[in-house]
C-alpha cells in the first residue's frame, strides 16, 4: 500500500473503533485531515477490499475493518497512547506482594477495571515443587500435611496413616524432607527417597513416601491456575450481545476456561505483549473477540501469562500499556514475595 492508503486504512479503524459503525468517505475525509475527493476515497477502500482488510456491510455504503485489517493495524499503524489521568490513579497504588493467588485475583480485577472488558491472569502448571514441609498430627492415624510452594502458597493435604506417630518423628520427617528435597520435583523427591529408603528408619521411610504421594494431588495442577474478572461487561459490546448464538460461545469460553488457558499457556514464552484477533487465530473462538497478553516473571524468568479479553472493535492503543504495565506490577509483587524470609508454618 501507498501512504495515502495506509493513512485512509488507519483513519477508518480509529473512527470504527471509536463509533462502532460503518464508515463513510465522508467521514474518512474530514478526520483523515487529507484533500481528497469522495471519488478518489471510493477507490482507495475499493482496494483495501480487494485486499481483504475491509468489508462492506450490506446496509450501509460504509465500511467496516476485517480481522486481516486489524492485524495490519496494531502491527504496523497503531501508536500506542500513555494510560488516562484516572487509569494511573488506579494503578498508582500498585499490587500489593500478597499470596501468589490474591495477588492473581487482584491483578486480574485491576486489568478489567482499566480496561471495562474482562481481565484475565493465568498461572503455568505447577510441577508440585515446595519449598517446606509440615505435619501436624489431628488424631490417630490422621494428619494434616502443610507444603509450602516456592510462591509461598500453602497447600493443606488431610492424609490417613497405617499407624499412629509421634510429634517428635513428625518434625524428623517434615525437617528432613524440607532439608533434603526443598525445591526438586514430587517425582524426583519419590525417586531419590525409594533409593536412600535403607539408610533411613522403616516408619519414617512409609511416612515421607506417602507424603510424596498424597501431596502430588495437592500441588501438581496439569492446566495451572486461571482467574476471570469482569466478563459481564462484554454484554455491554454490542456486536457481541446482540446474537444470541455469538453470546452462547462467549459464554462457553469462560465457563469452560479450557480454550483461554491453552491460548494463556501458548504465550508463555513469547516476549512483550501479544495480540490474538478473532477470526484470524483458531485459538480465539469468538471472530468478534481479541485478546491482548503479556507475560510476568519472578526473578527474570516467565511464570505466566495475563491480558485482557474484549471485542475486536477494541482501543488497542489503549489496552496495550494496561496490560504492559500491569505484567509488570506483578513481576514486582512476585519477586518481592519470593525475596521475603521463609513462612514459619
Amino acid at each position: 500500500m501507498d501512504d495515502r492508503s495506509r493513512r485512509l486504512l488507519k483513519t477508518l479503524i480509529e473512527r470504527y473503533i471509536a463509533e462502532g459503525q460503518p464508515v463513510g468517505s465522508r467521514s474518512l475525509s474530514k478526520f483523515s485531515g487529507m484533500d481528497l475527493s469522495p471519488a478518489t476515497i471510493r477507490n482507495v477502500m475499493a482496494d483495501l477490499e480487494d485486499m481483504g482488510l475491509v468489508a462492506s456491510p450490506h446496509t450501509s455504503a460504509g465500511r467496516i475493518p476485517t480481522p486481516k485489517g486489524y492485524r495490519l493495524f496494531v502491527d504496523t499503524l497503531l501508536t500506542v497512547q500513555p494510560l488516562q489521568p484516572e487509569q494511573a490513579a488506579m494503578i498508582q497504588g500498585g499490587i500489593p506482594a500478597d499470596a501468589p493467588s490474591r495477588i492473581m485475583t487482584h491483578a486480574a480485577s485491576l486489568l478489567s477495571s482499566l480496561s471495562q472488558f474482562a481481565g484475565v491472569v493465568s498461572s503455568p502448571r505447577r510441577a508440585g515443587v515446595f519449598r517446606h514441609v509440615e505435619f501436624l498430627r489431628l488424631g490417630e492415624r490422621r494428619l494434616l500435611l502443610i507444603l509450602v510452594t516456592p510462591e509461598g502458597d500453602v497447600h493443606n493435604k488431610v492424609i490417613q496413616t497405617d499407624r499412629d506417630y509421634s510429634a517428635d518423628l513428625l518434625i524428623q520427617a517434615g525437617n528432613y524432607l524440607t532439608s533434603h528435597y526443598a525445591g526438586l520435583s514430587l517425582d524426583e523427591v519419590s525417586r531419590r527417597l525409594r533409593q536412600e529408603l535403607a539408610s533411613l528408619r522403616e516408619d519414617v521411610s512409609r511416612l515421607m513416601l506417602k507424603a510424596v504421594e498424597e501431596g502430588g494431588a495437592a500441588l501438581s495442577d496439569p492446566s495451572g491456575d486461571l482467574v476471570i474478572s469482569g466478563e459481564r461487561r462484554l454484554l455491554d459490546v454490542s456486536e457481541l450481545s446482540d446474537d444470541m448464538n455469538r453470546l452462547r460461545q462467549l459464554f462457553d469460553l469462560f465457563e469452560q476456561k479450557t480454550m483461554i488457558s491453552q491460548l494463556l499457556s501458548s504465550t508463555n514464552t513469547a516476549q512483550g505483549i501479544q495480540i490474538f484477533i478473532g477470526g484470524e487465530s483458531s485459538l480465539v473462538p469468538v471472530e468478534e473477540l481479541s485478546i491482548v497478553t503479556a507475560p510476568y516473571e519472578v526473578n527474570g524468568q516467565v511464570i505466566g501469562t495475563l491480558g485482557v479479553i474484549g471485542p475486536t472493535r477494541m482501543a488497542y492503543d489503549r489496552v496495550i500499556p494496561i496490560v504492559d504495565i500491569t505484567a509488570r506490577m506483578v513481576s514486582t509483587a512476585l519477586s518481592q514475595l519470593q525475596s521475603d524470609e521463609p513462612l514459619n508454618d
